[in-house]
């Protein structure tokens, strides 16, 4: 007995259409082929970003719970939209002030400090935005480089000193990274003058209050942390046609610069060569008013070059560089970048060379003070001025207090020789500084005209949210 029906044409046709439909929606590059179709973006600033947060006041450390203010002093953005400008305020309070350890109060008070810094916890909780419009936060924070965007800017390469040997593409590119770095200096001198600074009577009095035995503990105005989100920030979603995002994921051209935080902490003390490294974008790449990379693009590259710190006061080398950009759901590029550009700190001593390379250096001074450490010990007998000279050359405060107080030229000579022989050894003869890049390193990223891989025929669209 035969069972079989025959099945309806209509029945065959609506099968085979919901079959078509569905296998475009699996197919990323069906879905963005039809002209015009908007694609649906969530302006989200995701957890584990860091905001940077800078005091526009200084804050006496007296209790938890007391408030904190500060501004934003680089702008966030979420893909191709700035959602949060800078200057935008930022409130908090101190969460916990931690003690002392014994040693550390004893080695204080042998240097006639009684009041040794205590390390201090602070928590921003509420965002607002120029517009009035006020945003929870939930954040862990933790201090970020003092030297508040200070930017050490490549040196040119000698082949730019002779423009008669260079050729029309290579001029342009040369110009526009050029200007590319005049804009990044005026953003963060912009972001620096998010706060006021301090007069010079001002701050001649933190330093000497700050000598005195007794005193107190301060944050100082351009205090810069990081207040690393725990919760992502939405700002709601964007609609962006294909006509606006068909040139995202294309490699940028050369002379491009961009702005990027460090994911991979770096140390030419422990870095190997060709250990992986990546960066995030942190500000979206336009050329011609088309979006080519949004923030959150992430940057792969490795170690090329790494000398740690050696005795003889030798200091550490490192040279990174980028071989891939992985924009938000496109597919990756192969591109040549290096550094243009690093944030450090105000005593941090290093210099970027023409291809991103890193040194750090030593100061000249070193010279000067050593000389003069050793014309004291040289120099040393039983006059009260030159005992008092010997003992702050020898150990700082107390050294003074003996020189001062002892009558003896055997104690003269033994902190003029102390304080002379360690000036030698900490300026000359010991181990030299490493180059040391902390995680969420602000960078200046700059493209190069090589291209490492085949360049793909055409980036991937995006998917449209559902």
């Amino acid at each position: 007995m035969n069972f079989m029906r025959p099945v309806p044409l209509t029945v065959v046709l609506i099968f085979l259409f919901a079959g078509l439909c569905f296998g475009q929606a699996d197919n990323p590059g069906a879905s963005g082929a039809v002209a015009g179709s908007p694609a649906t973006i969530t302006l989200e600033v995701p957890a584990g970003t860091p905001l940077p947060v800078v005091l526009d006041k200084e804050v006496r450390i007296q209790k938890t719970g007391q408030p904190i203010h500060g501004k934003i002093a680089e702008p966030v953005y979420a893909f191709d939209k700035l959602v949060v400008p800078a200057g935008s305020e930022v409130t908090g309070s101190v969460t916990r002030i931690a003690g002392v350890s014994a040693m550390k109060r004893t080695m204080a008070a042998l240097n006639a400090n009684f009041s040794p810094t205590r390390h201090v916890e602070i928590n921003f909780d509420q965002l607002t935005l120029p517009d009035g419009r006020h945003v929870p936060l939930h954040t862990q924070v933790s201090p970020a480089s003092q030297g508040v965007l200070q930017l050490a800017t490549a040196a040119d390469s000698k082949d730019q000193d002779n423009e008669k040997n260079k050729n029309a593409a290579k001029k342009l590119a040369s110009d526009k990274v050029k200007e590319k770095k005049e804009e990044i200096s005026r953003e963060w001198q912009t972001a620096k003058e998010q706060i006021t600074a301090p007069g010079k009577m001002h701050r001649m009095k933190r330093r000497v209050t700050a000598e005195l035995p007794f005193h107190a503990q301060y944050f100082d105005a351009g205090t810069r942390f990081n207040a690393e989100l725990l919760d992502p920030l939405n700002f709601g979603t964007e609609e962006m046609t294909g006509e606006k995002i068909q040139m995202v994921g294309t490699a940028p051209a050369a002379g491009s610069i961009i702005h990027a935080l460090l994911k991979t902490p770096l140390d030419s003390a422990s870095a190997q060569k060709g250990e992986a490294v990546e960066a995030v974008m942190t500000e979206p790449l336009f050329t011609n008013s088309k979006l080519i990379l949004p923030e959150g693009t992430l940057l792969k590259g490795s170690v090329l070059q790494v000398q740690p710190a050696r005795r003889l006061h030798r200091n550490g080398q490192l040279r990174i560089v980028f071989h891939e950009i992985v924009p938000p759901k496109s597919a990756e590029q192969h591109v040549e970048a290096s550094l243009e550009g690093v944030e450090v700190k105000d005593d941090q001593h290093l210099n970027l060379d023409s291809e991103g390379g890193a040194q750090a250096t030593t100061p000249k001074t070193r010279y000067l003070t050593t000389g003069i450490s050793v014309a004291i010990a040289a120099f040393s007998d039983d006059d009260t001025l030159n005992r008092t000279l010997d003992g702050t050359s020898g150990y700082s405060v107390i050294g003074t207090v003996i020189g001062l107080a002892a009558r003896s030229r055997v104690f003269a000579y033994a902190f003029g020789a102390y304080g002379a022989g360690k000036s030698v050894y900490g300026n000359f003869l010991s181990r030299g500084h490493d180059v040391v890049y902390p995680k969420d390193t602000a960078m200046a990223i700059g493209f190069g005209s090589r291209v490492t891989g085949p360049p793909k025929a055409a980036p991937q669209t995006l998917l449209p949210q559902e």
